[in-house]
């Protein structure tokens, strides 16, 4: 479990073919320092484990299924990426509960600056927005944002300057892919309400 509130903007090192997936090594001193190997770490908001740890270099293995599922499998070297190690029992809870399961990736429409503020709308499958509420929660690419406005296929948030600065929300284009998790709980409700019809 993670809280989806972003420890580190890393690096990516390589990403290497590996079977029907690839290697992935991503570079952050002050977390490789702390891990080890099985560690679930999120990328993007993606739970993925630690296969390798060499000085601030992390590696990790990404399966076709997680690859067709997330943006990772569009990273190039050199790129930024959210990074946050997985809860420890006793941990603050600052976000919300973030599973590291990607549901879906959506794609920036627009983004309206104000100063050094942002309020950027996402489009995303439809089916996702059943589990979304104005006020609710959202994790995209692993940071926890609060929803704003949500339509159909649409959602807002609103980004403070610290978030734009510190995570790579701050450098989305329009037409840029992000991972989506929705709300835990918003998934279970959903799934309980289907049963009953």
């Amino acid at each position: 479990m993670f809280t989806g509130l972003v420890q580190s903007l890393a690096t990516v090192r390589a990403i290497e073919p590996d079977g029907p997936g690839v290697r992935l090594t991503i570079r952050d001193e002050a977390i490789a320092q702390r891990a080890k190997i099985g560690d679930s770490i999120a990328i993007n908001g993606c739970c993925l484990t630690v296969v390798e740890l060499a000085g601030a270099d992390m590696a990790f293995e990404a399966g076709a299924e997680t690859l067709s599922r997330t943006n990772l499998g569009k990273l190039q070297p050199g790129a930024a990426v959210n990074l946050e190690s997985s809860l420890r029992v006793g941990d603050e809870l600052g976000g919300h509960l973030v599973a590291g399961h990607v549901d879906a990736v959506g794609q920036l429409a627009r983004r309206e600056d104000d100063s050094q503020w942002s309020t950027m709308w996402f489009s995303v499958p439809g089916e996702l927005t059943r589990q979304m509420a104005s006020k609710g929660s959202v994790a995209i690419d692993g940071v926890s944002l609060t929803l704003v406005d949500v339509t159909r296929d649409e959602f807002s948030v609103a980004l403070i300057p610290h978030t734009l600065s510190v995570t790579t929300l701050g450098r989305l284009k329009p037409g840029d892919e992000v991972n989506l998790e929705t709300d835990l709980l918003a998934k279970y409700v959903e799934r309980q309400l289907a049963w009953k019809s």
